[in-house]
């Protein structure tokens, strides 16, 4: 487990985004993207907005995936054992390196064919919580033709990323303008941000 969040940092700290190809088991990421596959069978993803609950909007020309909030109401044995590896993952990383994490967000997010979300930073304007954006893929057997990459943007140095199952990304919120490329097929990941309130 201290493999995968060593890498993480250390592979931020060298390059500003953090690449662990085994943050989860694949056990566990199987066990997600089922459960992702339920809760899209019954309804229950709904569409991605822009914006915090103070300035929410919603447009499809920008951001055009769906997304389930985890949390641990839900009481899924998987959700929950997801919060554990996440909190793990702080507790190594406030000791670490001093980053003073004390919450986190996570939600489903589910592109069908054709989906995609245009370049933007995760840090909103108007509220500075989120520290530390992670985003970890439920895609086993993806292929390139599938499109779907993360390409986060830097000076000479754009970098994009397959959405590869159990390879978590973990970047500062409010640094990395990123998107989402147009993908080719059905494409889950948990998306969410390690917060300082």
């Amino acid at each position: 487990m201290e493999n995968s969040f060593e890498a993480l940092i250390t592979t931020y700290i060298e390059n500003k985004v953090g690449i662990s190809e085994n943050f989860l088991s694949n056990d566990l990421a199987n066990n997600l993207k089922q459960n992702l596959y339920t809760l899209n069978q019954n309804s229950q993803l709904s569409a991605a907005g822009i914006g915090n609950s103070e300035k929410l909007s919603y447009d499809g020309a920008i951001r055009s995936d769906s997304i389930y909030w985890l949390d641990k109401k839900n009481n899924n044995a998987f959700e929950n054992e997801f919060f554990v590896q996440i909190e793990a993952f702080i507790l190594y990383l406030n000791k670490s390196c001093y980053a003073g994490i004390t919450g986190y967000e996570f939600h489903y997010s589910l592109y069908e064919a054709g989906d995609f979300y245009l370049k933007h930073l995760d840090q909103f304007k108007n509220n500075p919580s989120r520290k530390y954006s992670m985003i970890t893929y439920l895609n086993s057997d993806w292929q390139e033709s599938d499109g779907g990459e993360l390409l986060i943007h830097q000076l000479n140095n754009n970098q994009k990323i397959s959405p590869v199952q159990g390879k978590t990304i973990f970047f500062k919120s409010d640094e990395l303008v990123h998107e989402v490329l147009v993908t080719q097929n059905t494409r889950m990941s948990i998306t969410g941000w390690l917060k300082s309130d």
